[in-house]
This record gives C-alpha cells, structure tokens and sequence, in this order.
C-alpha cells in the first residue's frame, strides 16, 4: 500500500523567531506502519502537499488546535478524489467529533501495536469510523524507536544550523496543571520507557543536537537521576521540559549535556527566582514560558511579571495569552461562564485573545501582549538572544568533540548579519 503522511502546516506565533523543528508525533506514529507498505512523508510548514499524488491511503496528523482547520481542509480535497483518509495525534483527539466529518477514519490514542489492524481493516473494506483507545495506553515497553528516516532532515535548520531531533523518554504526567490536555490524552500516570530503550534510540540518531519532549522530566526523582546518568556516556547536547529542583539531578543533567531547559515562570516568587538561579549556576540556559490573562492578572500585575523576568536575567521568554483548548479545565471553566469569545480554532494559536480576561478587557489584554514581548526584547532582538545560546552550545561541541557536521563554517555565516 502506498501512503502518504502529512503534517498540516500552521502559524507560528507572530513575535516568535522563525524555524521548524522535526515533528515527534508523525516519526512516532510512522514507526507503527507495517515495513510492507510504502510510506512517505510531507511537513506542510516546509513544502507543499502534492494533490494529485497517486496513493492509496493519506494519513494526516495534527498535534496543534491551529492545524485543524488545515488538516481537515486537505482531507477533504483527497476525499474528493475518493482517497482514504485517516486521521491521528493530538488535536484529532481534542477535536474528534468535528474531524469525523473529515475523515474516513480517526484514530484516537497509541498507535503502537494497533495501527497494522487500521491497514487491515482497510485492505478488507472493513475500515471503521473511530477507533478509539484513550483509555488504554499501549503498554510502555511497545515504544519504539521513531522512524525518523522519513524525514528530510536538511530542511530542519535555522540560518544554516541543524535544529535539534526531538525523542522522548517517558509518556503520561502525573500533574494536571490547569491549561493543559495532558491528563485527557494521556491520564496522570507517569509512564516512564524502559531506560536501556531510551539509550538505544538516542544512539540510533546522527544528531548529537537532542529535545526531550517529555511534558516534564522532574517526574521521579531516581528515575530522572538513572536517565541522565546512562545518557551521559552518549554526549548529547539537550533541551528539554523542567528539570527536577536538586542539586544531585541539576549535575546528572549538566554532566550529561543538559544545556537549555523551557521553565514555567508562573508568579514572582522566590522559588522561580532560585529555580532559575540554580539551573544558570549549572550552565543549564532557561528560556520561561509564560502565560499571561489567568483570572488573578490585571494590569499592574503583567508589568510586575515581565520586571521580574528582566531581573532574574532569563535567557529566553516565550509569552502565551490563556486559551480555552478542548478538554481542558480552562476550555470547562470558559465555556460554563460564557468568556468564550469565538471557536474558529485556526486563531488558537496561543498568541491570540479568544476568551474574555477576569480583570481586564480582551484589548487590554492583546495589548499586554504585546508590551511584554517588547519590554523584554526591547534591549536585544529574540534572534539575537537564540544567536548567542546556539552559538554557546557550538563552542560547548568543539571543546567535547562532538562537533554536528551541518554546524561548521555556517556559524559565521548564519550569525554574521546579527553580530554576534
């Protein structure tokens, strides 16, 4: 069977440097599709989707909210050709009523060790509309090693630097923080992969350049410890979610190469002022996300907020606006009080007011927004700043050795324009 697999493309936030990581969900899906079929691979946000590809089955996953609209408006051109098409990953969850209308069929959950029986079905004309195992996770020790041979990974770059490839060490979370899915997609039960499967797919990748995509490492301390500790030996240079707050673990993941971390700045207090210390005194740069228009902000309180990341001197700041995604306590929240604004999902993107702040307008909050970004960037441009740690972490791959081949006279070339 000859299938094509799409990634639908959709808009970065509009304040946020331009690059394109590899996506995780569809090499990870890719890796349950049976050897005997023929499967090729499309990222819309870096080439165009061939309409009138001769293929027998489109596959088509979205991990976004924002990429719906986009995924279904593909699906329903190959539809038209009386092309199958199935649908899978994230927001196909979120959202799997309304992508029924879409699709042929939607998967929803783990695809390991079930998604051979989708191709039989298929091949029979037994093909089902929904096939729905969210809650029955495949069985952790079923992960395997991602089938990242179908991307084409010169296109993952930034001015010449090859961008990190993304892999993952555990599933499930066992925290329900209050604007996430996490807990519908995948339950609070950390799920952790065997360690010796983890060492085997991050030796399987040529790029020493590794994101951790877990939605949060700081999950259990001894297993975090044994993690970093059999990584270490592999020299990788890592980015990834939270890091547990101690000493012990902060150098396991220093010793091995974690060098960039993306840390929730959620209030002003001392714990966030040292958490970011620590990680710094570590060598470990932190680039805060912070979501701003929760029902305690006004005002005065966003400007307190964006002084207070100039002062604990961030590396990085990503600014969010609280959006009411499917199947989140905010979306049940919003939706009960009537605060939802609009449902055309294409403009949830995060970087948009869709729902109507506590203690402020929506204009306001747009404009709070947009002063954040500014206020904090107003001495040196994001580029800049991204320029300087990549540039860190190249000088950090000359001393250790491990020097990425796409890395070499491209770092003058690449950063030459931003003076760094």
């Amino acid at each position: 069977m000859k299938i094509r697999l799409i990634y639908p493309g959709w808009p970065k936030l509009a304040r946020q440097t331009e690059f394109h990581l590899p996506p995780h969900g569809p090499v990870v899906f890719a890796a349950t599709v049976p050897e005997e079929h023929e499967l090729a691979f499309t990222d819309e946000n870096l080439t165009p989707v061939d309409f009138d590809e001769d293929v027998d089955l489109v596959c088509i996953s979205m991990m976004l909210t924002c990429q719906a609209p986009r995924g279904w408006a593909i699906a329903d051109r190959f539809r038209r050709r009386g092309i199958k098409v199935v649908f899978g990953g994230i927001a196909t969850a979120l959202h799997a009523d309304e992508t029924t209308a879409h699709a042929d069929a939607v998967f929803l959950g783990e695809a390991e060790g079930r998604f051979a029986g989708v191709l039989d079905d298929l091949v029979r004309g037994a093909l089902r509309k929904v096939y729905d195992y969210l809650d029955s996770p495949a069985p952790i020790e079923s992960v395997g090693t991602a089938r990242r041979s179908i991307l084409d990974r010169g296109l993952y770059n930034y001015r010449g630097v090859q961008m990190v490839d993304l892999a993952h060490a555990s599933r499930g979370c066992r925290f329900s923080c209050y604007p996430c899915c996490v807990s519908f997609l995948g339950g609070r039960r950390f799920r952790p992969r065997p360690i010796d499967q983890v060492v085997a797919e991050v030796e399987s990748i040529p790029n020493n350049r590794l994101f951790l995509v877990d939605n949060s490492l700081a999950q259990s301390r001894e297993w975090e410890l044994e993690l970093f500790k059999a990584l270490a030996p592999l020299k990788r240079h890592i980015v990834s979610h939270p890091i547990e707050d101690d000493d012990e673990v902060l150098e396991a993941a220093a010793a091995a190469g974690a060098w960039y971390v993306y840390q929730a700045v959620f209030d002003t207090s001392d714990l966030i002022r040292d958490r970011v210390r620590r990680l710094k005194e570590h060598g470990i740069a932190v680039e805060g996300t912070i979501l701003l228009g929760l029902d305690d902000h006004d005002e005065s309180y966003v400007k307190r907020l964006v002084d207070f990341l100039l002062e604990i001197d961030l590396d990085l700041a990503e600014f969010t606006v609280l959006t009411p995604f499917p199947h989140t306590k905010v979306y049940e929240d919003m939706a009960a009080a009537g605060r939802i604004l609009h449902r055309d999902w294409s403009r949830y993107t995060a970087g948009e007011v869709v729902v109507r702040p506590a203690l402020m307008s929506p204009d306001k909050l747009a404009e709070l927004y947009e002063y954040a970004w500014d206020t904090f960037y107003a001495g040196e441009s994001q580029a800049v700043k991204m320029a300087r740690l990549l540039k860190r972490v190249m000088l950090k791959e000359t001393v250790d050795g491990t020097r990425h081949r796409f890395s070499e006279p491209r770092l003058r070339a690449g950063f030459g324009r931003e003076g760094i």
